[in-house]
């Protein structure tokens, strides 16, 4: 990729010591691979010049880059391909703190391939000791959290990842509150088992084949394995149990069924795997407030006893499943938010090493 840089300007490598990385990311060092929500890349930079090159890779959906200076927040809409990105209109002082971060799942995933600048890279605030991971869906990634407008109502036809922007999910509303380093291994549509959800229809992935991946989307190319050792957080939230009812609703329809039971099982299963990478981690089970049949959340409750681990919880939300039609907008993650995080925050010894 050809990155002019004019007198009095310098390329960054992606490799930079001076840049700060969050989120599971993939690649190599020289070329990050963004694909979750939420995953960042952040600096302190001098002067007031700032571009951003990178290739974005376009499933569906408009695809936007979030950006935040100095703390002010924009969205920069993405082409297909290689590009370079001017933000040095955002610059507003002598010394600017950037955050460029994922706001939406995998309708598309990018690789950085460098920065320009003119000053030099200052030293970061010391990163957060507290990490928290999130496995969910389209919750927990914060599609059309912006639609603001349509609070406790369906969302808004035509939508087309306009107002879909991760800062605003209950997953980094939590973790802000918490003080905690996140992952948030969200996609729309997931639900645990392959051949059930929404997601990568009509050949259906589920968490159960994602959840340990890096890209774990097809079209992306070939699947690649996260590297457990890379991290381990304190908290680890399973937020999934709501796109399960595709394409029957086996819970609902009869809760003591092969099939109901088999989910249970799966589930269980999956509890034991989180288990097996993180020894310590407290882990809790939920669901969110959009709508769904109850017969979820008492299987979730059944799982949860099932395991005999003091470890694993149950948590209820106090609009569990009822508090709206559509996704959940951002004021509505924030009360997510808070009751989650006072949740965690009081499990005894949560945030020990």
């Amino acid at each position: 990729m050809n990155i002019c840089v004019k007198d009095g300007e310098r390329l960054l490598s992606p490799a930079d010591p001076g840049l700060r990385y969050t989120g599971r990311i993939g690649g190599t060092a020289d070329a990050p691979f963004f694909i979750f929500p939420c995953s960042s890349v952040e600096m302190k930079v001098a002067g007031r010049t700032l571009r951003v090159a990178l290739e974005n890779q376009h499933s569906y959906f408009e695809n936007r880059l979030g950006v935040i200076v100095n703390g002010e927040q924009t969205a920069i809409l993405l082409e297909k391909g290689e590009q370079i990105i001017d933000l040095s209109h955002l610059l507003t002082a002598d010394v600017n703190e950037v955050l460029l971060f994922k706001r939406q799942d995998c309708c598309h995933a990018y690789t950085l391939r460098g920065f320009v600048v003119a000053g030099e890279l200052l030293p970061l605030p010391s990163r957060p000791v507290r990490r928290m991971e999130v496995y969910g869906d389209s919750v927990s990634a914060g599609e059309v959290s912006e639609a603001e407008f349509a609070c406790a109502q369906p969302d808004p036809q035509g939508h087309n990842g306009l107002y879909s922007n991760s800062w605003l999910s209950y997953s980094w509303q939590a973790a802000r509150l918490l003080n905690a380093e996140l992952h948030d291994i969200a996609t729309g549509g997931m639900a645990l088992l392959d051949k059930t959800g929404y997601f990568f229809g009509p050949d259906y992935i589920g968490l159960e084949s994602a959840w340990d991946k890096v890209n774990y989307y097809p079209p992306f190319g070939e699947s690649t394995p996260w590297d457990f050792t890379r991290w381990t957080p304190h908290v680890v939230v399973v937020a999934i149990g709501q796109n399960d009812h595709n394409p029957v609703n086996i819970m609902a329809e009869n809760y003591d069924s092969a099939a109901s039971a088999h989910w249970r099982a799966e589930y269980g299963r999956f509890l034991g795997l989180l288990r097996e990478q993180y020894p310590c981690a407290h882990i809790v089970c939920t669901t969110t407030i959009l709508g769904h049949d109850p017969a979820w959340d008492r299987a979730i409750d059944e799982c949860v006893n099932a395991s005999g681990d003091e470890r694993i919880h149950h948590f209820l939300y106090s609009k569990n499943g009822c508090g709206t039609p559509g996704h959940i907008r951002g004021s509505e993650a924030a009360v997510m938010a808070r009751e989650l995080a006072a949740f965690i925050d009081a499990l005894p010894g949560v945030w020990e090493e």
